[in-house]
């Protein structure tokens, strides 16, 4: 991006570049486009991520989703481990191993799963004792086999994204809340942005939007790309009494029809619904907590007396559950960074470079690259979409 001729031509109060949504895919890029261009990051709310990204029980999971997904997961795994100076106060990562358990019903799906991330990530496939050990709540005989990826993470999810907005802030970029985009149009080389309270002028849009970012796709008049957002619940309980928590892996059917996580010296627990919903703030319903706690009281050695928390946050895929990451094929200076479903946190690192690069006119990073990441399967061409204009 040429800087200097962009200051020859844009008044004060313009922006090269807004990005539309403060949750985890807004200030991550935004953050990686400060100091290489004149960057202004768009919330709706209050407050940067309230509906998804401060709702998320995040992992990094290294075996987790499809394989751009792994991709992304495995081209941010150094970020994790060694964030800029400065960037945050404490680790963002600590170990917790993931472990998927099978019954007799799932070991198709069980050697499925080995078989796709196998040769990328190396886990364990583990026999009804294996299973047992490394979770003792399991009851004898629900799960026949699973597989144990000892790279699991926790991840501090506060305080990456507040790494993110404060290295924003940090380099130069600006940071609107209460900022509701209302109108967009194009006028020559700029984008006028209507919001709540004014409207601002941006070369270049940048639609990172969660839930929200196929609504915007339609006041740019970009193509849609089929995004639905989906509902999912989660719940901390207590720990059965005299039992120690703190190591357990996270524990996931291999289906993704419940999970138990440690959480601080309680159980998070969700019944990993998909739920698809408007874009709105969810809230959690009795029947998928009552689901939740039949599925998990069924597998483990526990019983719920009280629920101490409950929420629900919507994760937005789109058909193939992979991000959508690239200029739009439909209209000029706007760029798509939306569907990144369940895998938004553990991904941020790596897909906002990524998206970083695109949107300036760089190479992509190789070692995103290098693991093995076509940047084709995030593009909205993928979609059916017509090509991409800059």
């Amino acid at each position: 991006m040429d800087q200097a001729g962009y200051e020859m031509t844009m008044a004060e109060g313009d922006f090269d570049v807004a990005v539309i949504g403060g949750g985890m895919a807004g200030a991550s890029v935004a953050a990686e486009l400060a100091g290489q261009a004149r960057v202004v990051l768009l919330e709706m709310e209050a407050q940067p991520g309230y509906h998804t990204t401060g709702r998320s029980a995040a992992m990094f999971a290294p075996s987790y989703g499809p394989g751009p997904i792994r991709a992304l997961t495995r081209a941010s795994e150094a970020f994790f481990h060694a964030p800029p100076d400065g960037f945050c106060a404490n680790r963002l990562i600590t170990p917790r191993g993931i472990l998927m358990i099978a019954r007799a019903d799932q070991l198709a799906a069980l050697d499925v799963l080995i078989a796709e991330v196998s040769a990328k990530s190396p886990v364990s496939r583990l026999d009804q004792a294996g299973v047992m050990a490394l979770n003792p709540l399991l009851r004898d005989g629900y799960a026949v086999a699973g597989m144990f990826d000892a790279n699991g993470q926790d991840i501090d999810v506060a305080a990456l994204h507040q790494g993110y907005l404060r290295r924003l802030r940090g380099t130069g970029g600006g940071v609107r809340t209460k900022a509701e985009v209302t109108g967009l149009s194009r006028q020559g080389d700029f984008w006028r942005i209507a919001t709540a309270d004014s409207d601002i002028r941006a070369r270049i849009v940048v639609n990172a939007a969660g839930a929200w970012a196929d609504q915007i796709g339609q006041l740019a008049g970009a193509e849609k790309i089929g995004l639905v957002p989906k509902r999912r619940t989660a719940l901390i309980v207590a720990a059965p009494d005299g039992q120690g928590i703190d190591t357990l892996p996270i524990t996931v059917d291999i289906d993704e029809t419940f999970y138990l996580k440690p959480d601080a010296g309680r159980l998070l627990l969700s019944p990993a619904d998909e739920t698809p919903s408007p874009p709105c703030d969810a809230q959690p319903e009795e029947m998928d907590i009552a689901i939740c706690v039949d599925r998990v009281e069924t597998a483990f050695r526990m019983s719920v007396r009280r629920i101490e928390n409950k929420w629900a946050g919507l994760r937005s895929f789109v058909a193939d559950k992979s991000p959508v990451a690239g200029y739009s094929g439909k209209v000029d200076g706007f760029y798509w960074l939306a569907g990144q479903g369940g895998y938004g946190i553990q991904t941020a690192p790596a897909l906002s470079r990524f998206a970083a690069a695109q949107i300036l006119g760089a190479a992509v990073p190789q070692d995103i690259l290098d693991q093995g990441l076509d940047p084709v399967a995030l593009s909205p061409v993928r979609l059916g979409q017509a090509g991409q204009t800059a």
